[in-house]
């Protein structure tokens, strides 16, 4: 039986980042592929789609000009939730990453989930939560 997920160069091209970028971030252990790491030379790292969704969400906060180490963070208290990253809407002003629990409620994940409300701010998102 084969695993099935996807390798390097299909992770790179469909989340829109490069080799160097996806290495090094394994690498550094902020994603590692969940279906099969590398394991010496010739050996290719397998991802997983909820990888892929991972790896977006980074590159996404990555873009809007958060700091790699704020991000580091945000994906700690991610893997931490007992929900999956799909189910989770995430906002970001450049400086914060924040949770959209609610559309009254914004729980900034680089101050260890603890929530704060704002009266006003652009957009909002709900999260799904599974049971």
């Amino acid at each position: 039986m084969s695993e099935q997920g996807y390798r390097v160069p299909e992770v790179c091209r469909i989340v829109g980042i490069t080799y160097r970028q996806l290495d090094y971030w394994a690498r550094t252990e902020l994603v590692t592929p969940s279906i099969r790491d590398a394991s010496g030379s010739g050996s290719q790292r397998l991802y997983s789609f909820q990888d892929l969704v991972t790896l977006r969400v980074i590159k996404n906060l990555l873009d809007t000009g958060v700091s790699l180490q704020r991000v580091r963070t945000a994906v700690e208290h991610l893997s931490e939730m007992e929900r999956p990253v799909t189910a989770v809407t995430l906002i970001s002003d450049g400086r914060g990453v924040y949770e959209a629990d609610s559309p009254e409620a914004v729980v900034d994940l680089l101050r260890q989930g603890q929530g704060y409300s704002r009266s006003r701010w652009i957009g909002y998102g709900r999260t799904s939560r599974t049971p």
